[in-house]
């Protein structure tokens, strides 16, 4: 639930945001007012999270943030206030799953995860990691994917007082279908890299890094989901296109 104390810091990260750049979060109004759903997000570098966070309006939502984030005290400040999960990267972080598991099938919320696991710095996207896919397996619950770019030049702007444009882009969702396959590490990180080309998709093609040219049978790996089906994407995505 929002507090008093949210608003208020969230009001005046967005007010600092305008300030630095030109932010189009018109597509914001496309993610599902509750969960569970897993946004799958590209990570660019340090405004990804403000700027996601603080445009989600009355929406419940978290995210995995790196452990080290809560060494510096106004993170810490900030990512607690936004109840973000800490996680240790590189290892098989059980706890931080089970948090995430607790916030999709408990809370309902909305859980963002960035499969690169780290920032690319210049937009172009790197291999996804399979802790999604695995989290996926486990929760069972539908993924969308959503992306930002064309902040990847913020630091030269900056420096020449000039606003950088902030976009976002929000895709369809999907569910991870294992079809009673073993899920090894082959078939996570398959299913991984299916994920990365949705969000490989909604993004110029000159973001696609290690996905660039890549192809696959993603219909082996992700069951689509149609809006009109009559599932509960959280309510079918039914409030898809209620205001932000």
């Amino acid at each position: 639930m929002k507090t008093p104390l949210t608003w208020l810091v969230n009001t005046i990260i967005r007010t600092i945001l305008y300030c630095i750049l030109k932010i189009d979060i018109s597509e914001i109004k496309k993610v599902p007012k509750r969960g569970p759903l897993i946004l799958a997000v590209n990570h660019v570098n340090f405004l990804d999270a403000p700027v996601l966070i603080t445009h989600m309006g009355s929406r419940s939502f978290t995210g995995f943030a790196k452990r080290e984030t809560w060494d510096n005290p106004l993170m810490a400040f900030l990512f607690t206030l936004w109840g973000g999960i800490p996680i240790d990267r590189g290892v098989a972080d059980f706890n931080a799953f089970k948090a995430a598991k607790d916030a999709l099938l408990v809370k309902k919320q909305l859980l963002a995860i960035a499969p690169e696991g780290t920032r690319s710095g210049d937009g172009r996207l790197l291999q996804g990691k399979p802790g999604i896919a695995i989290l996926a397996s486990k929760a069972d619950v539908p993924i969308l994917p959503l992306v930002y770019y064309g902040h990847e030049d913020i630091s030269q702007n900056l420096r020449r007082l000039k606003r950088t444009p902030f976009h976002v882009r929000v895709g369809k969702p999907f569910r991870c279908k294992f079809s009673g396959q073993e899920r090894n590490k082959e078939i996570m990180q398959a299913v991984t890299d299916a994920i990365m080309l949705e969000i490989a998709d909604l993004l110029p093609e000159k973001y696609h890094g290690e996905y660039r040219g890549v192809t696959m049978d993603r219909g082996k790996y992700l069951e689509y989901i149609d809006s009109t089906s009559g599932e509960e994407i959280p309510q079918a995505l039914g409030e898809q296109f209620s205001h932000a």
